[in-house]
């Protein structure tokens, strides 16, 4: 079964992608603002891409169009609950299917884990790692996190750092802030 590219626009974030095979959820990149030069220009997301893809039988395509497809209505519903979490509803994802397979028990605990954090909380590395069953692996919590391929349906922007904020790869901590603002969690 292919993968397939869908993009959505987040008023106020910029363009997003989801990336689906079938009903199960490969891949989510965050909305960024465009540039405005010109389209994006990635045939693959900027974790892993074709070098190291996500652990998974599932590879993505070369090109597809990156045009919401009327006959994906998962796809639909995902990117409703997406841009209303982004207009400021508490939004669960619990219900989105993950692409999973070749995932470690010490990856598949940190990914349960993290989905019982709900919306307007917030944990430690550290807690993370404990509600996990791994006490003492919170750098291993925190590698997890930053290769994190599943956006705000696995939520790492609520992991924070015991001293502060943490860490949030190339979106960065005002993006982290501005999520956790959005939750209404001051940090």
């Amino acid at each position: 079964m292919s993968v397939t590219p869908v993009s959505y626009d987040a008023e106020g974030w910029g363009t997003g992608e989801v990336w689906l095979q079938g009903e199960t959820l490969v891949w989510h990149e965050l909305p960024r603002p465009s540039t405005g030069t010109r389209a994006r220009a990635r045939v693959t997301p900027t974790q892993g891409g074709e070098a190291f893809p996500p652990p998974s039988r599932s590879r993505l395509p070369r090109k597809q169009g990156r045009a919401c497809d009327p006959l994906v209505p998962k796809a639909d519903q995902l990117i409703h609950g997406i841009r209303r979490y982004f207009a400021g509803d508490p939004v669960s994802f619990d219900d989105v299917q993950l692409e999973l397979e070749g995932w470690t028990p010490f990856q598949l605990a940190i990914l349960r884990a993290l989905r019982r954090v709900r919306y307007g909380e917030v944990v430690s590395y550290s807690d993370l790692a404990r509600l996990a069953g791994y006490p003492r692996a919170q750098r291993a919590a925190g590698t997890f996190c930053a290769r994190n391929r599943f956006g705000l349906v696995v939520p790492c922007h609520r992991v924070v750092a015991a001293d502060g904020l943490g860490s949030y790869g190339s979106l960065g901590l005002d993006y982290k802030r501005r999520l956790l603002a959005l939750e209404g969690v001051a940090v």
